[in-house]
Formats: structure tokens, C-alpha cells, sequence
């Protein structure tokens, strides 16, 4: 079982130059191959952060957007359970966004690329546009948290053993990978104030029972389409954790600052299911973790071409002293809410 949201082979993956092998013609022709459709030739990158999504035309006129999956992060089965998840939201009627399977049945077909140790699993998608969604009124608030209610409820009725688990393990292996590449000055300093606030917080992480969660539902993953309603994107993270992760990522400020959305939210959730005693004193020990999983995120891909165009200062002093001075302010929150 792969617990670990980076893949097992994390490290020797950040000096692969993973994706930069994958030229727009590899792509087109591998779609073109598995799934019987001919590309018009354009092809349009979308924003993500570890996996490389693109959107194309069809000859015959559909549109559809293709996700292939950074190799190492995610076994063949962790990604197919992602796959099951969105099936069985779809047959629940909730609004999301199921692979298609290609011409022999499957969901993840894959493409050798030559040169690279492991072949590329890819999935193909219908493109389905829709236009930012912000909250404003009350029922907005209480819809999203009915919306979650839904998609935890569906998710309760099957297990996801090759997903992540979001928790003290996962927390500390990120902080493993992070370690070596702090700067040296800082880097006893930033690993103490890390150690000690998962260490704190190890006990009451534990105490609230994990299900299946997005697990990254924010609200650049909700599109609204008008005329049908909201619909969720971007299940690449979903693993299981406290359900209070997919309620507080919604939120637009912290949650002190925002009792009035947590409770309609908490309210709409209630609605489908029903959240622990305890769950929303979790809420800034949870975005500890988020910040020490996004950076472990960016570390993975430091060696990327792209990544170090785009990122020239990342991993310098400087990035390393803002760094430090984000995680000791939210390590001071953490304990201070304790």
C-alpha cells in the first residue's frame, strides 16, 4: 500500500526532468492511438502543479482535456481508485467530471516515451467549461457544504487502500523530503519548529476517523455552469483524512475570521453527514500540513526544466528565510489554539 502522496521513488524522481520528453506530437498521437480520435493539431496547456493537463479539439468538432500523470507519484492502482471515486460520484448524480475509457476498456491507457524509465499514464476527459464560482449569500455557503455532505457520503461507501492518508505519517515524510533542502543556516531551526507543532498535534489529528475526501477543494476546483449548476474538479488528490480538510479549503480567509461561512458551511454538510467532535479545531493544524505538503510538492519538481524558469529563486537563502518565517507564524497559531 503507497501511502505516500509523492510516490515512492520521490527523490530519484526530482533528477528525471519528468514531462520535458513529452512533446505536443507524443501527445496528440497517443490520444489519437488509444482512443480512436483524431486531434485537429491545437493543444493548450492548463495550469497544474505536479501532473501536465492540456486541452484539444477534435477533427469531428468535441473538445477534451487530457491529464497525464507525473510518473512515480501514484501507483496504477492509487490512480484507478481515483477513477472509481469520480464513476461513482457520476452514478450518484453529482457533478463531476468521469474518465472516458479508451478503445480496449480502460481508463489510464499509458505511452512509452524513449529514454524514460517508466511509461506515462494518461486519462482523458470531456472538456465541460463553466466560470468561477464565490460564495456571496447564505445559500451559496450552504450549498458548497451540501455539496461536500454528498461527495463524503459517496465516498464512504468504498475504500481507497493505495490512496494517501492525511495525517501525522504523511506530515512527517513530507518534512523528511523538505529537510535536506532547507538551507543550512536555517535548516535545524525549520525542522525544529516543525517536529515540535506534528508532534503536538499528532494526538488530535489521530482522534478524528479519516473517510474519503477530495482532498484539494478549494474553489478553483468549482466551476459553475450556467443553467446546471456547480460542478467539481481535479480529483488528483484525493486520499483519506479528517472530512473538515475538503469544509475549511472553501473558506476565503482563516476560520476565526470567518465563523459566519464555517457555520452555514457546517450546516449544508450536516444535511448528507456529519462531522466529529473536534473537527474544526483542526482546521490550522491541517493548514500546517497543507503548507508543508506544498512545499514537499514543489521540492519534487525542482529539477524540471520548467520548474526552474518559471522558479529561478526557489531553494536560494532568500526563499529559505521566507519559508522559515511563514511556517514559525503558523507554528505560533497552532500552539496558540492548543
Amino acid at each position: 500500500m503507497n501511502t505516500d502522496v509523492l510516490g515512492p521513488d520521490a527523490e530519484e524522481q526530482t533528477v528525471k526532468g519528468a514531462f520535458d520528453a513529452l512533446s505536443p506530437s507524443l501527445i496528440l498521437e497517443a490520444v489519437e492511438a488509444a482512443f480512436d480520435i483524431v486531434p485537429d493539431g491545437s493543444l493548450t496547456p492548463y495550469s497544474s502543479y505536479v501532473n501536465r493537463v492540456y486541452g484539444f479539439r477534435a477533427e469531428d468538432g468535441p473538445e477534451y482535456v487530457v491529464k497525464f500523470y507525473r510518473p512515480s507519484r501514484w501507483t496504477e492502482e492509487a490512480i484507478l481508485e481515483e477513477h472509481l471515486f469520480l464513476d461513482d460520484c457520476a452514478k450518484a448524480e453529482l457533478p463531476v467530471v468521469a474518465p472516458m475509457e479508451d478503445s480496449s476498456g480502460s481508463t489510464l491507457p499509458a505511452v512509452e516515451i524513449e529514454g524514460e524509465a517508466e511509461a506515462f499514464f494518461f486519462a482523458l476527459f470531456p472538456k465541460r467549461g463553466g466560470r468561477s464560482f464565490d460564495a456571496e449569500s447564505e445559500s451559496d455557503w450552504l450549498r458548497l457544504g451540501s455539496l461536500a455532505g454528498r461527495l463524503h457520503l459517496v465516498g464512504a461507501k468504498r475504500q481507497a487502500p493505495s490512496r494517501a492518508r492525511l495525517g501525522p505519517e504523511l506530515a512527517f515524510s513530507n518534512l523528511a523530503l523538505v529537510e535536506p533542502l532547507v538551507h543550512p543556516e536555517f535548516r535545524a531551526e525549520f525542522s525544529d519548529a516543525c517536529r515540535e507543532t506534528l508532534e503536538r498535534t499528532e494526538e488530535p489529528v489521530r482522534a478524528i476517523a479519516p473517510r474519503k475526501i477530495h482532498g484539494d477543494l478549494h474553489r478553483g476546483n468549482i466551476l459553475e455552469r450556467p443553467g446546471e449548476g456547480l460542478l467539481l474538479l481535479d480529483f488528483d488528490d484525493m486520499m483519506t483524512g479528517p472530512p473538515i480538510q475538503d469544509l475549511w479549503l472553501l473558506l476565503p480567509g482563516r476560520a476565526s475570521d470567518c465563523a459566519r461561512e464555517l457555520s452555514l458551511l457546517v450546516e449544508g454538510y450536516s444535511e448528507f453527514s456529519e462531522l466529529e467532535s473536534g473537527s474544526v479545531a483542526l482546521i490550522e493544524t491541517l493548514r500546517f500540513y497543507r503548507m508543508l505538503h506544498f512545499l514537499a510538492w514543489r521540492s519534487l519538481q525542482r529539477d524540471d526544466n520548467w520548474f526552474k524558469r518559471d522558479f529561478p529563486d526557489w531553494g536560494s537563502r532568500s526563499f529559505w528565510i521566507r519559508e522559515l518565517e511563514d511556517f514559525r507564524d503558523q507554528s505560533r497559531i497552532v500552539a496558540d489554539l492548543a
